[in-house]
């Protein structure tokens, strides 16, 4: 064989090592880009100085042996995860390229194959990879190996017992209408017609008489105001029954979510939007997805960039597997129904279809919930305690891993204004109700998730508008009934779809859902004086029903500048 054969064997089979080196580089990467000046200010204190040093510098040597040791073991085990991923084999296919070409050599694999990562571009797509990846996998629900000594064991239970309600309930519509849950194929005419209709679903006829919502937001409402947790005895006489109080999750002060989101009191917005748009659109070339969040915390994104931020940030730029696993569900659309189809069409029609900012939508929601139902990889991203239950096989659900409710399709309707292609669409909308609207519609103890939002909003409404909770307290009103429905679909269809595109700006921006209990008080808090004036709760709901001149970014930035 000749000699350029031999070195080519050699070089495939440096490859493993070639990825484990190119994640190294990028874990590097992102540590001098968090720690920025911190560690060179580390680095100078420490350096050695005239005198006895030795010590020192040793100390340093060994530090930066562990430091290399760490991101070594680090990039091993992100080797491992990254194996598990669809964009695997074309990471694999590049890194496999640059080690056989010419830019890399074999005796100097890592700084010869560091050049080249950086030369061609390979560097962002790795450390984009990398912070998805980490982002995705903190877990900050750990599960109690003894329920006694969790003092919010009974939350957790109440979580489960939730999702098996709801799972009964839509296998007894399964039995009262005598359908299969997990589908039964479509018979030849009515393939041909859903296909011929696919792009204007709403001319596809379909009875649905029978069929209602599984469940709505005042269902999951009135079952987290039954919440009891464990109270002592002598505290049962002063704690209303309907507060969240004696709930024991950590939630921030008002002091806490003015540092958290700080960014936004800068006093740096005042630049031209031209300037801004700008420097977006050189954000954007860079691909780098920490970038990408950082432009959004200023909550002024030129909307044609938007959907390309958003993107960035989610991680869910299309690729080749993202069309082909499109295209499945598609044709598993087609080949056979469900009865939660029914559910879909069902809640489309008494939501986005009547809403005048979202109606022109309707065909393509119709596509992207009924392929939603249908994703498989759903459940296999949103790992609840239920879904590992041993006891699942009584309530079998959809194969996303849970079950529609009243409005779901409004957390997707926002994302039409952003993509034209369905497919962008879909996988944006996917990774956003995964990283965050999954936890608006489940009792679950994540520090975001429904229940700490709705005991956020009740914390900030008593401490800072303490004349208001008195006035809903003596009406005998639960002041969470007036802005549960907001949380749950986190303004979606309540905000204008221009302001509410800034809100999620924000969520992304910052990654945290308190800013929607934030916003629930703030809408209260300016609405004061016409709340304090009626008695009823169809009233109140009357006085907070129109949310149209609410702007949210200068509500926001004026309440967290307030004393």
């Amino acid at each position: 064989m000749p000699e350029w054969a031999e070195v080519k064997r050699e070089n495939r089979l440096a490859i493993e090592p070639a990825t484990v080196a190119a994640l190294e580089v990028a874990l590097e990467a992102e540590q001098e880009t968090e720690q920025g000046s911190s560690a060179s200010s580390s680095s100078e204190s420490s350096s050695p100085s005239k005198g006895p040093s030795s010590g020192s510098a040793n100390g340093n040597q060994h530090m930066e042996e562990l430091k290399d040791a760490s991101i070594h073991h680090t990039a091993l085990k992100l080797s491992e995860d990254i194996k598990a991923m669809k964009i695997y084999g074309s990471l694999y296919k590049m890194v496999q390229k640059l080690a056989c070409s010419p830019e890399v050599d074999k005796d100097d694999m890592k700084h010869t194959l560091e050049a080249a990562i950086k030369a061609n571009g390979l560097e962002t797509e790795i450390r984009n990879v990398i912070y998805h990846l980490i982002r995705n996998s903190l877990k900050t629900e750990s599960k109690p190996t003894v329920p006694s000594s969790d003092p919010l064991y009974y939350l957790r239970r109440a979580g489960i017992q939730w999702e098996r309600r709801v799972r009964k309930s839509l296998n007894s519509m399964c039995s009262e209408s005598k359908a299969q849950l997990q589908g039964q194929m479509r018979t030849a005419t009515d393939r041909e017609e859903i296909l011929g209709k696919w792009d204007e679903l709403s001319n596809y006829q379909i009875d649905l008489t029978n069929y209602r919502p599984v469940y709505a937001p005042k269902d999951l409402l009135d079952v987290l105001l039954s919440l009891k947790g464990p109270v002592k005895q002598d505290e049962t006489d002063f704690l209303p029954k309907w507060e969240f109080s004696h709930i024991s999750l950590p939630v921030k002060n008002l002091f806490e979510l003015r540092v958290h989101f700080s960014e936004l009191l800068r006093n740096d917005n005042n630049g031209g939007s031209t300037d801004w748009a700008v420097t977006c659109q050189k954000i954007l070339k860079t691909r780098h997805a920490p970038l990408c969040q950082q432009a959004l915390k200023k909550g002024i994104t030129p909307p044609p960039l938007r959907g390309h931020l958003w993107a960035y940030v989610l991680g869910s730029q299309v690729e080749a597997h993202h069309t082909e696993h499109w295209e499945n569900l598609k044709q598993s659309v087609l080949t056979t129904e469900s009865i939660v189809d029914k559910l879909v069409f069902k809640d489309v029609q008494l939501t986005a279809t009547n809403d005048d900012r979202y109606f022109v939508f309707e065909d393509v929601l119709y596509q992207i919930m009924l392929c939603f139902s249908r994703d498989s990889e759903i459940s296999q991203m949103i790992q609840t305690e239920f879904t590992n239950s041993a006891k699942l096989k009584q309530y079998e659900g959809p194969a996303c891993g849970f079950v529609p409710f009243h409005g779901i399709c409004m957390l997707a309707a926002p994302f039409c204004y952003l993509y034209d292609n369905p497919v962008s669409l879909y996988f944006t909308f996917r990774a956003f109700y995964v990283r965050y609207c999954h936890r608006l519609t489940t009792i679950n103890t994540h520090p975001q998730g429904i229940v700490s939002l709705c005991l956020l909003f009740e914390k900030l409404l008593q401490t800072h508008e303490p004349q208001l909770w008195s006035h809903f307290r003596e009406l005998q009103i639960q002041p969470i009934r007036v802005v549960f429905k907001w949380l749950m679909r986190a303004f979606s269809g309540h905000l204008p779809p221009e302001q509410l595109l800034i809100l999620w700006d924000l969520i992304l921006g910052y990654d945290s859902l308190e800013i929607l209990s934030l916003l629930a008080l703030i809408i209260l808090s300016f609405r004061r004086e016409s709340l304090m004036q009626v008695v009823t709760l169809e009233n109140i709901e009357a006085i907070l029903s129109d949310l149209s001149s609410v702007k949210v970014l200068p509500l926001i930035q004026l309440t967290l500048s307030r004393d």
